[in-house]
């Protein structure tokens, strides 16, 4: 048995996670979505990066989990890769599910989202419904993204990352969704380098919770040890 802390991307909480969450259980694992501070149910909580660590480390202790395997989606792999850091022999995995991967003194933000967060108030608005076209999501799973989607804090995205080990010493997965880039952004290329870490690829856009919910249990499981491997 594992335990998978899930923690999706930006604008978006745990329940981005219920399609996910029921295959891992039945296969006998725990599995607990996270929402980061700011986000969803936590709106109104003042949140930056390091907020953002502590939500994941608070939950692992919280919960006195151990074989743990993080997941981080989009943004939020950049705070779950400090997390992982953190969190001692009580780590299993990482896998960073077509996601940012944190570089020690380095945001997120790029000064188009810097521009979009000073246009709205400290928050990085979230994204139209026409924005998600070619990711391989129906018109109602956009529907579900659009209206659970809340603006995100931008402290979490300009803070630079804090790490305190090399990233590349982790035991990582990257899933690389083929629609939304073919290739992982350059520092993920760089840490594949590493024995620690392997790829692994999905035909789907940067939302597989959502349009291949079934599909990303499965690897889930299989990075667990639990199941035929994926595809690489």
């Amino acid at each position: 048995m594992v335990n998978f802390v899930m923690v999706a991307g930006a604008w978006l909480g745990a329940w981005a996670w219920d399609a996910v969450v029921p295959a891992l259980r039945a296969a006998g694992h725990g599995a607990y979505p996270l929402t980061l501070s700011g986000l969803a149910e936590k709106q109104g909580v003042p949140a930056g990066q390091q907020t953002h660590v502590r939500d994941v480390v608070a939950e692992v202790e919280r919960l006195d989990l151990r074989d743990v395997v993080l997941v981080g989606h989009s943004y939020s792999g950049i705070p779950v890769g400090q997390a992982a850091q953190l969190i001692g022999d009580r780590l299993a995995r990482v896998v960073f599910l077509d996601a940012e991967v944190p570089a020690d003194g380095e945001p997120f933000a790029s000064a188009r989202v810097r521009a979009a967060i000073e246009e709205n108030g400290g928050f990085w608005p979230p994204l139209t419904a026409e924005e998600y076209e070619g990711q391989g999501l129906t018109p109602e799973q956009v529907a579900r993204i659009t209206a659970g989607s809340v603006p995100h804090p931008g402290a979490g995205l300009t803070e630079p990352a804090t790490l305190h080990g090399e990233p590349a010493d982790l035991p990582a997965t990257y899933v690389k969704c083929l629609l939304d880039w073919p290739e992982p952004g350059p520092e993920a290329a760089r840490l594949l380098e590493s024995p620690s870490w392997r790829l692994v690829t999905m035909d789907t856009g940067h939302w597989p919770m959502f349009s291949q919910p079934e599909e990303l249990a499965r690897l889930l499981l299989a990075e667990a040890g639990d199941g035929a491997p994926p595809p690489r």
